[in-house]
């Protein structure tokens, strides 16, 4: 099987980066309990946690240059008693990753911008969901 194209490598090294921030978030670990950042949820998982969701991948190489632009939404889950949890937490979110250095494997974080969240409870009435969503800009090194 061949490597996926550098629009997806950079995708695949952006998760991981953030991933990797998320994870060692002292604040964003304290008010989750421990580390629960998931790429998707173990089926037992406890609330609250965060998981990495959809991401939307464009190509905006050049003839000189390569790079991508991402679209990614972030899930926060919680289940505390009102939407105050999921609002702390999805700042905790923005905190973390809103224009942060992360370091990708074979490309270059350009900029990476909190751009919008929203907070809702989940049709079953008990839980609230937090989306986050960021724009991310990558070049190839």
């Amino acid at each position: 099987m061949s490597a996926p194209p550098a629009p997806m490598q950079a995708a695949l090294a952006l998760r991981a980066a953030l991933h990797a921030r998320l994870a060692s978030d002292a604040a964003l670990g304290a008010a989750l309990g421990g580390a629960r950042i998931h790429d998707a949820p173990p089926a037992t998982a406890a609330f609250p946690f965060v998981t990495l969701g959809e991401a939307v991948v464009s190509d905006w190489s050049t003839a000189t240059e390569a790079g991508s632009e991402q679209m990614l939404t972030l899930h926060i889950w919680s289940r505390a008693a009102g939407r105050a949890e999921a609002h702390a937490l999805a700042d905790l979110v923005q905190q973390a990753l809103h224009d942060a250095p992360l370091s990708l494997s074979g490309h270059r974080l350009a900029n990476l911008r909190a751009t919008s969240a929203e907070i809702r409870r989940e049709e079953e009435g008990r839980t609230f969901h937090a989306l986050v969503r960021f724009r991310a800009v990558t070049e190839a090194v």
